[in-house]
């Protein structure tokens, strides 16, 4: 057997479970609020909603959780820029996004070393400040959401949200991190898509 993860937008997946059962026959079930489907022939495939969907009871069901995502706030950080946003109902409510650039690291040492180490940090320190403040201004005016999205780099985005300004949406649960380029408006622009993009786990008979 082989196993691959590949991922389908909401749009397509309904069509993409019948191939499955088309090819492989068997049957559905959920799993701890996963869809699994068992192909009569050893084929299965789990698929992972980006939101939790421990309500859901059905593959019916399981399409209609994934395609009505909740109302998130996205913050995106990466060492190139960042972009704050509203998402609701399929649509992108508010958003903008900002250019600053971090040094990536060199292999010089002695005191060059030490001055480039310090200017890259004073990069990061600008980046996030400007990062909190956007998301200052795009975010926290269309308070509440259910969610906060993320995405790029970890640790960055988290230098962002421990941002005092940003102290309302500490008690928000966390959504998906997403695996992004730099943000830019064509990534914006694809956010509906991106939330309400199932992982799916297939194995191959």
């Amino acid at each position: 057997m082989t196993s691959r993860t590949v991922s389908v937008p909401a749009q397509r997946l309904a069509r993409w479970i019948d191939g499955f059962h088309e090819r492989h026959g068997g049957s559905s079930r959920i799993e701890s609020g996963e869809l699994v489907l068992d192909g009569s022939d050893g084929a299965s495939a789990r698929l992972r909603p980006p939101f939790a969907a421990d309500h859901v009871d059905s593959a019916q069901g399981f399409v209609d959780h994934v395609s009505h995502p909740p109302r998130c706030a996205v913050v995106l950080v990466r060492r190139g820029g960042f972009a704050a946003a509203i998402v609701t109902d399929g649509r992108v409510e508010a958003s903008d996004a900002g250019r600053r650039h971090v040094q990536g690291r060199t292999a010089a040492g002695g005191w060059s070393q030490q001055r480039f180490a310090r200017r890259r940090q004073k990069q990061a320190d600008e980046l996030v400040d400007a990062a909190a403040a956007y998301v200052q201004d795009v975010v926290l005016p269309l308070l509440p959401v259910d969610f906060v999205v993320t995405g790029g780099d970890r640790a960055l985005v988290q230098q962002v949200l421990a941002d005092q300004r940003l102290k309302a949406l500490r008690d928000v649960p966390a959504g998906p991190h997403l695996a992004v380029p730099d943000p830019r408006r064509d990534v914006i622009a694809s956010l509906p898509e991106l939330l309400t993009t199932v992982r799916i786990d297939l194995v191959d008979p």
